[in-house]
């Protein structure tokens, strides 16, 4: 293995610690859920109203972060982010009431959501176009090991110091985070050139109907993401009669871990796609096809007995949401490039976070009044239609635009 490849990939793993910390700040609230509802008070309704603020605050954010990110560089962009959202993690956890909590946990999004674009950037920056699919990967451990993380660190400090302290310590663990990466930075530049933007083609990549293909695509795909990220112990507990601890320790950590594999799997089977045929963008889609069809079987888990094989039904969903998810994230990176990544980026998670925030209370409203399945169902549909969409983005690029 060359020594240059094996310092960008140093380098973007140091950068992926800190989309591990984004993702275990923002999921120590899912962990904690039933502790927190409990002494709130809270609906399931509530619940999703809660996660909801963190959206719409997330989605309205993005787009400015992006192309701040794009502006001011990488560097200065992520270490801004990451100071402001473990200053928001940390004043989760000294919050009395309601209305505080919200309040916090808007600003948590605000803060968040330059992570994932920065990440795109990073990906773009410091990977070869063949090799961005396994970067998205990696992120993606990242997004898995912070999700995997939260049941398990969430429950040991709260069992042991309180809650609060479990959003308190993960705060501090992000600010530690900034120096490592600047240092890291400092010792291996990326091999991509940030270059200037200019306010004409931020508006052209804005325009673009590629850009809004990928939008329609993430948008569908990610609704599972979504359910799973945030519902999981709930589920486990309302559905399956655990308590939070036997849920967090015994269960909820697993289908992040299967996340990890599955963004694995996507990014390998597109690099091998690549290297076969030499086009990007087709060997990423085909692997939103692959993933798309498994992820049908979401509909049954709803009625497979006992939690360990109602875990496994949800980790497999998992799985081959985020193989469909890494392929998605690196396709604007293809069309795009380095100079406009985190802009394209923040436009797909923009339009995530305005997702989650109109389903998340109507997810509660569902599962207060009906349970589970018909989520699962209707969630083991939305792949396709994501698949659909890519196909026509591939079918537009093969004639021409």
């Amino acid at each position: 293995m060359p020594p240059r490849f094996r310092l960008r990939w140093v380098a973007f793993g140091v950068f992926t610690l800190a989309t591990a910390l984004n993702y275990l700040d923002r999921q120590i609230l899912a962990a904690l859920a039933p502790r927190i509802r409990e002494e709130f008070g809270l609906s399931n309704a509530d619940y999703g109203l809660l996660l909801a603020a963190f959206s719409i605050a997330y989605a309205l954010s993005s787009p400015a972060a992006g192309m701040l990110i794009d502006r001011f560089g990488l560097n200065l962009g992520i270490s801004v982010s990451v100071t402001l959202w473990s200053v928001c993690g940390i004043a989760t956890g000294v919050v009395n009431g309601f209305g505080a909590l919200v309040a916090v946990r808007a600003a948590l999004g605000v803060a968040e959501s330059g992570g994932i674009p920065a990440s795109g950037k990073a990906n773009a920056m410091y990977l070869p176009p063949k090799e961005r699919s396994l970067g998205a990967a990696l992120n993606q451990i990242g997004l898995s090991l912070g999700a995997a993380g939260a049941p398990l660190v969430g429950v040991w400090l709260s069992t042991r110091y309180g809650w609060r302290w479990a959003f308190i310590a993960t705060g501090l663990a992000g600010l530690l985070w900034v120096p490592l990466w600047l240092a890291t930075a400092r010792a291996i530049p990326p091999s991509a050139v940030e270059k200037a933007q200019t306010a004409a083609r931020r508006s052209e990549v804005i325009a673009d109907p590629r850009l809004w293909t990928l939008v329609a695509a993430n948008v569908l795909s990610m609704v599972l993401f979504s359910l799973w990220t945030n519902w999981t112990t709930l589920y486990l507990v309302e559905e399956r009669g655990l308590t939070m601890e036997q849920a967090n320790r015994g269960f909820a950590w697993i289908p992040p871990v299967c996340a990890n594999l599955g963004g694995l799997l996507g990014g390998w089977l597109a690099f091998r796609g690549i290297h076969r045929d030499g086009e990007a963008q087709a060997a990423r889609i085909r692997v939103c096809g692959w993933a798309a069809a498994a992820l049908l079987l979401t509909a049954a888990i709803p009625y497979l007995p006992g939690a360990g094989l109602a875990t496994a039904g949800i980790g497999l969903s998992f799985f081959w949401t985020t193989a469909m998810s890494v392929n998605i994230y690196a396709l604007p990176l293809d069309i795009f490039g380095a100079t406009h990544a985190a802009l394209a980026i923040s436009i797909l998670t923009f339009a995530f976070g305005l997702m989650q925030t109109a389903i998340s209370p109507a997810l509660g409203a569902l599962i207060d009044r009906y349970g589970f399945e018909p989520v699962c169902i209707a969630g083991a549909l939305m792949p396709l239609a994501a698949f659909g969409a890519l196909r026509r983005l591939i079918s537009r690029e093969r004639a021409g635009g």
